[in-house]
This record gives structure tokens, sequence and C-alpha cells, in this order.
């Protein structure tokens, strides 16, 4: 049996649920993560803030207050009076999950990235195919729009040439 199976990896439907969307980027909230990777939320923000440069802005960012507030009106979330956590989380993109394996270097870790990849291709995927979706039935649309016109445009000479034609009856008579 594989690496993957012993450690117990989170299917990727599981995981796909997970991701969220702020600032344009798809990311993973960095509580998400650490209950993957089997870690405290503490333990894997501090062995990101060791390796630091291995997180620019574009692979990790800490949520704004106001982004903060919106997440925990959607979602269940303590707060701090309750023992809930005291900052806002830190949310990671694709490539800023790609750099947490080697961070916290466990095969666990290994084996959750891989699920987690697969995760954000299948998302991927879907996005792409529902595009693909959206451009074909534009392109029924506007074929029906200008057989609609085509139509109306064959009505409207029969139309005329009956009228012409009861136009003619009419004075003969």
């Amino acid at each position: 049996m594989g690496k993957a199976k012993r450690v117990g990896v989170v299917p990727v439907e599981q995981i796909s649920q997970s991701i969220l969307v702020f600032r344009g980027h798809k990311v993973l909230l960095d509580e998400d993560l650490a209950s993957l990777y089997g870690v405290t939320t503490s333990a894997l923000v501090q062995a990101v803030k060791r390796n630091i440069g291995r997180f620019p802005e574009d692979f990790m960012f800490q949520l704004t207050a106001a982004e903060w507030a919106v997440l925990r009106s959607q979602i269940v979330i303590p707060t701090s009076s309750r023992g809930g956590r005291r900052s806002a989380p830190y949310v990671f993109t694709e490539q800023g999950v790609a750099m947490l394996s080697p961070v916290l270097g466990s095969e666990r870790a290994i084996a959750i990235n891989i699920e987690i990849m697969r995760a954000f291709v299948k998302l991927r995927d879907l996005l792409s195919s529902n595009r693909e979706l959206a451009r074909r039935f534009a392109q029924l649309e506007t074929r029906l729009d200008k057989k609609l016109t085509e139509h109306d445009e064959a009505i409207a000479a029969i139309l005329s040439a009956i009228r012409q034609l009861m136009g003619k009856t009419t004075t003969t008579h």
C-alpha cells in the first residue's frame, strides 16, 4: 500500500470545499491547512514565519479585519472572548501551499500537499469547463438570434406579399 494511504489522506472533494476566494486568489485558511497536516495552527504559522522568505504576498497573506469579519459572518468561528483566535488568519494560495510541505517536513505534509494540488487542478478544470459551456451557449444564442432575424424578415416578406394580394383582390371586385 502507498504512503498516501498510511498517512490518512483527505479526499480531494473535501479539500475543494475548503478553498475560498480572497483578493482574486483561490486560497486555503491556515487553520484548515493545519488540520489537514495534523498540526496546530500556531505551529503551522510559526513554521511559516521561520521560513518567511518562501512566502511572498502572492503565496500567503493575512486577512484584513474587514475580510476576517466577512469570513466570521459566513462560517462559525469563535470570537477571542470565548477562546478563539485573536488575530486574523493567514491564507495560502496554491503556490503557498506548495511551499508548506518542505517547511513542515513530514511525510503527511507531502501526501496532503499532493491532494491539495489535485484539488486546485480539479477546481481549475471545473472553472475551465464552465467557461467553455458559457462560450458555447453564447455561440448558440448568436446563431438563434440570427435565425430568428432571418425568420422575422421572411415572415414580414410573406405578410407584405399577402397584403399586396389582398389589396389587389379588393380593388378588382
